[in-house]
């Protein structure tokens, strides 16, 4: 379905020091530095699958998604999307996909979202039939119906949104790109979306490709995670088996009694009079047994079992990778 090939992007921009004095001297010469956006990037994804791509500010995930959507063309480096080059085929591969930038609108500003979707139906030549079935079933997943009556420029940002995403999925694309589609969105609205993105995936078996820096929308949606820094891939892996990998057991105890010691697999991460928060390490002691051990040693009053976060796992992969 998606099959990308030592992709290379650079970007020449021009550079100065601050100052007037510096300022100056630009009129006679200008210095340029290259930004290498990607490095040599391949990686393969198959149809139907949902994939986080991540990674910091600036490492290159935007210029990924407009190179597979056809809106830039790599240096070198070779792409096959769907049996097509995205940059060399482009009228006839954009029907085949949506886009969804979260810091750009795809509507037309001034007019009712509605007017918007039939210029979107005109624009992809998409059936009387099949867009009446098709925007129904996109109102109704939504919850749209009241604020496409709306011009764009009047909606808040999470209505907009909302918008957008039904807008991407009008012609019944078969990959659609997500570049931070809940940038901003209130929790409701949130939850909304990933809820609307895990059905269409499912029923339709729409290939999606989502880029975010909400470790929540990663969580929710997506099993496998690619992630690229400085232009690199750097890992491409499941989701589980990073949280096997990066993932701990915090236990927080409110007890009566006295312990100093622990035994194997269990760690004090505080200590207070009465409450404890302990570490513990599943590849040496069971949850069951750590709980055990305490029972035999304390009264326990209280107990709550946390586990490292995805936002944790995130920043260990950042830290690992030196990004």
């Amino acid at each position: 379905m998606i099959e990308l090939k030592n992709i290379t992007k650079t970007y020449r921009v021009r550079k100065r020091s601050a100052g007037m004095k510096n300022a100056f001297k630009t009129f006679f010469k200008k210095d340029y530095e290259v930004i290498k956006a990607l490095d040599d990037i391949s990686f393969e994804i198959n149809e139907g699958e949902m994939v986080g791509y991540i990674g910091p500010n600036g490492a290159g995930k935007s210029t990924t998604i407009k190179i597979m959507a056809g809106i830039l063309t790599p240096d070198s480096g070779q792409a096959n999307i769907s049996g097509l080059i995205p940059w060399k085929q482009r009228t006839k591969y954009v029907k085949d996909i949506g886009v969804v930038f979260g810091n750009r609108s795809g509507l037309w500003w001034d007019v009712p979202v509605d007017d918007s979707f039939e210029l979107l139906k005109n624009i992809y030549k998409i059936p009387d039939d099949v867009y009446k079935q098709q925007k129904t079933k996109l109102v109704k997943l939504l919850d749209i119906g009241e604020i496409i009556k709306i011009p764009t420029r009047q909606l808040s940002l999470g209505q907009r949104m909302r918008c957008e995403i039904a807008s991407a999925f009008l012609h019944k694309p078969k990959i659609v790109f997500l570049d931070e589609p809940t940038i901003g969105l209130d929790a409701v609205s949130k939850i909304a979306v990933r809820e609307f993105i895990k059905k269409i995936n499912k029923e339709d078996k729409t290939t999606i490709i989502l880029t975010t820096h909400d470790t929540q929308d990663i969580e929710a949606l997506t099993n496998r995670i690619i992630l690229i820094g400085k232009g690199k891939i750097l890992l491409d892996g499941k989701l589980s088996d990073l949280k096997k990998k990066f993932s701990k057991k915090y236990l927080t105890v409110e007890f009566n009694g006295d312990i100093d010691q622990l035994c194997d697999g269990l760690i004090f991460i505080e200590k207070y009079k009465g409450r404890i928060i302990i570490e513990l390490n599943e590849n040496i002691l069971t949850l069951a047994k750590a709980i055990a051990f305490l029972t035999s040693k304390i009264e326990i009053l209280d107990l709550e079992v946390d586990n490292t976060s995805v936002d944790d796992i995130v920043v260990k992969l950042y830290q690992e990778y030196g990004i």
